[in-house]
């Protein structure tokens, strides 16, 4: 009977997936504390700027993580890494005025070669427990790659999803977890509920009529990695989206609502 009763409890502290399956999903941001972490500049405006974007106008605080410099990505034979670092870093402020986020944290960690280690477990912790976060965009460390659309995900948005879930569960919650940390003032820190970014597959579905073209608007200023062509997709995926629960645009998640 003790045996049962030990498991019982562990099992009671893990969190729990919702199940519900092509669910719509319309609560108000009033009163909501958002964190959305991504690997690079431009990720979450990709995945939820649409959603984020009509919290914030129904009241909720929002805040962006971007966990390295994005340094990477460029042909042009005349950039370098130390100059795009800082047009990237330049563009995604940019976005997140539009989009009405309060602050943006930057990690600064070098693109594409961003680990799923204890460090960045730990900076990613350090941002829970000061923003105090009900809910948390992230990246969906499973997506590894999409047949569908032809695409290999890259590993910097893997290794961070998998980071950032880590970081939620159990490292933030738990109060002997980088104990230095409350020596700062930051106390240990229990998210309510995730979304996690996945374009193959989804379970929530939020209405983004109101607001994506604030979401095109704030893609639009990442001029270093979007074209127009790319801003279009963006907008034909939205509709897309949308149609599989009625909506003229939508962005979809995977949902995790956490019960420990």
């Amino acid at each position: 009977m003790q045996k049962k009763s030990q498991k019982s409890m562990k099992a009671a502290r893990r969190p729990s997936l919702d199940s519900r399956r092509g669910g719509r999903a319309s609560p108000t941001g009033r009163g909501k504390v958002i964190l959305a972490v991504g690997a690079h500049p431009d990720d979450l405006d990709f995945g939820c700027a649409g959603i984020i974007a009509k919290w914030v106008k129904e009241g909720a605080t929002a805040y962006y993580l971007i966990c390295t410099k994005g340094c990477k990505g460029s042909n042009d034979p005349k950039m370098n890494s130390k100059k795009l670092a800082k047009i990237r870093k330049r563009e995604q402020l940019e976005a997140a005025g539009i989009l009405g986020i309060k602050e943006v944290f930057f990690l600064n960690h070098e693109d594409s070669e961003l680990e799923n280690n204890l460090e960045l477990k730990e900076e990613i912790t350090r941002i829970i427990r000061k923003v105090r976060p009900s809910v948390v965009f992230t990246l969906d460390p499973l997506m590894i790659y999409s047949q569908k659309r032809g695409y290999l995900n890259h590993p910097d948005h893997r290794n961070c999803g998998q980071a950032v879930l880590d970081a939620i569960y159990p490292l933030s919650r738990d109060r002997l977890t980088f104990p230095h940390h409350q020596k700062k003032g930051l106390k240990p820190h229990k998210v309510k509920e995730t979304y996690l970014i996945n374009f193959d597959e989804q379970d929530t579905f939020f209405n983004i009529r109101s607001t994506i073209n604030l979401k095109i608007k704030a893609l639009s200023k990442h001029k270093s990695q979007i074209s127009k062509e790319t801003l279009e997709r963006v907008k034909e995926r939205a509709s897309q989206t949308g149609k599989i629960k009625g909506y003229k645009s939508a962005e979809g998640f995977k949902r995790i609502i956490l019960s420990f």
